[in-house]
């Protein structure tokens, strides 16, 4: 599923402001994706993790189409990888964030009057997310 499907980050922020002031709440923005080999078991399958960026770029490498889920609103894509023989292909799909998903996750924050955001990993490039926090919010330094 999504790295952060936002009916689940929904559901997290309603309980929480129920426990804690909201201005004192900091909303979570993952700033990765997960590449999962299908089929999927739990407790067993691990995913590779890649920025944002190096998703849009796998899928351009290996011709997928990006969808987007309209409950989780998140980007994702499948893609089969290439052994030597069709038979031992294996399936993918890989679920990351963009420019719409960021602006969904951000906009919760005025909505539920949340102290503000902190993004989980800034190390890795996603240039779209600052342009959507720009286009949102101002930028305190403190």
């Amino acid at each position: 599923m999504a790295v952060a499907p936002l009916n689940e980050v929904q559901r997290v922020v309603n309980y929480a402001v129920t426990e804690i002031p909201r201005e004192k709440i900091q909303l979570g923005i993952p700033n990765y994706g997960y590449n999962w080999q299908l089929p999927y078991v739990r407790g067993e399958s691990k995913a590779r993790s890649l920025s944002n960026v190096e998703a849009v770029d796998l899928a351009r490498t290996e011709n997928a189409s990006i969808e987007f889920d309209d409950i989780a609103k998140s980007p994702y894509f499948r893609y089969f990888d290439r052994p030597q023989s069709y038979a031992d292909a294996v399936e993918h799909v890989v679920w990351f964030e963009n420019a719409r998903s960021a602006d969904a996750k951000m906009r919760l924050i005025r909505e539920y009057g949340l102290g503000g955001a902190s993004v989980w990993n800034i190390m890795k490039y996603f240039p779209a997310l600052w342009t959507v926090i720009n286009s949102l919010y101002s930028i305190k330094k403190i």
